[in-house]
């Protein structure tokens, strides 16, 4: 079964891993890396996306689960003449969630720079309005960390208008259990998976059905992963985060099993069964509604794929901010999965 300490780690080690949407090859090598210390082949699809095929005794039905290693990010806007860098947002999310966050811009030849995410208003010392202005694209900008006088200075450094920005994680795992960390949205899924695919392997488990798991990397701008869904797969499973918030049932210990979001309902077979495996083995899981919010599988039902979809997930406070979960959580979500991937099929 699950070895709580070696997912953390694996947790730990991406959610380090820059990887904003539209630059996960580092992600997606890790992951990639990993798969073949454990003797397990993989294949890309033309997106980037990460894809392992775990042979099943039937071989006509597939079952289809991923969860994403994109996260959400920023590119260089514009070049102040001041020195400073507006921002174009990648994935959704407001600059409140990453004022005073540190960064790092990667440019094109390679080298990385950091610096802070400030509104431009921010010194109370200087401006009145500090507290009140309005987080805008206009008034949010990045304060490098170079001596920086004019955008000559900048582009001397290598800096350009296109350059991906990445937001430091921030790490922390304590000692009563939470992992605190940006970006926990997806990638404590993704560990979650690489543990189940690492179990499979090493208690040498022949699954019931051929089951393919895509480590996707375009989820947080709407692409999803869906160009390369084998036609005999009929239950698609996405593993993303549970939404935490007032009037949600779903909190950091769960693993939350989501009927709707703003998509519209997920396959109710495909729910039901979910909840009735985790109360069969005693797995502490929340059924709930996620307002605003969608996933791989959604996607993939509005792109015409002919599949039984759903939505699963340990839960995640602070999404798009700065996120936590609890190592329950993620013990939960990997106990559905095990034991789903272990039934047959709807």
């Amino acid at each position: 079964m699950m070895k709580e300490d070696r997912l953390i780690q694996t947790l730990v080690d991406l959610l380090q891993i820059k990887s904003p949407t539209g630059h996960t090859e580092p992600a997606i090598r890790y992951i990639e890396k990993q798969m073949a210390e454990w003797g397990i082949q993989t294949s890309r699809n033309h997106k980037g996306g990460l894809l392992v095929t775990l042979p099943g005794l039937d071989d006509q039905v597939h079952r289809f689960l991923t969860a994403h290693v994109d996260t959400l990010g920023a590119m260089v806007k514009e070049i102040k003449s001041d020195g400073c860098l507006k921002l174009s947002k990648v994935g959704g999310y407001g600059w409140f969630s990453v004022e005073g966050c540190y960064c790092t811009i990667e440019t094109s030849e390679g080298k990385y720079l950091t610096g802070t995410i400030l509104n431009t208003h921010t010194s109370v010392h200087v401006y009145k309005d500090a507290a009140e202005q309005e987080r805008t694209d206009g008034n949010i900008e990045v304060r490098l960390d170079a001596k920086v006088y004019n955008s000559d200075d900048v582009k001397k450094l290598g800096i350009r208008v296109g350059d991906f920005v990445s937001f430091d994680p921030q790490v922390q795992v304590t000692d009563s259990g939470f992992i605190k960390s940006r970006h926990l949205d997806d990638k404590a899924s993704v560990a979650v998976l690489m543990e189940l695919i690492h179990t499979l392997q090493e208690e040498d488990i022949t699954l019931p059905h051929t089951t393919h798991i895509l480590f996707s990397n375009f989820e947080e701008v709407g692409f999803g992963g869906n160009s390369n869904i084998p036609a005999q797969v009929r239950e698609y499973l996405a593993v993303d985060m549970g939404a935490i918030g007032v009037g949600q049932t779903t909190d950091e210990y769960c693993v939350s099993i989501c009927a709707k979001d703003s998509s519209g309902p997920y396959h109710y077979g495909l729910r039901k069964k979910l909840t009735r495996l985790a109360e069969e083995h005693d797995i502490y899981h929340q059924v709930d509604i996620y307002p605003n919010y969608g996933s791989d599988a959604s996607a993939a039902v509005r792109a015409g794929v002919d599949i039984v979809h759903g939505l699963i997930g340990p839960g995640v406070d602070a999404s798009h901010a700065y996120e936590r979960t609890h190592r329950d959580a993620l013990e939960n979500t990997y106990r559905l999965l095990y034991h789903y991937v272990m039934t047959e099929s709807l």
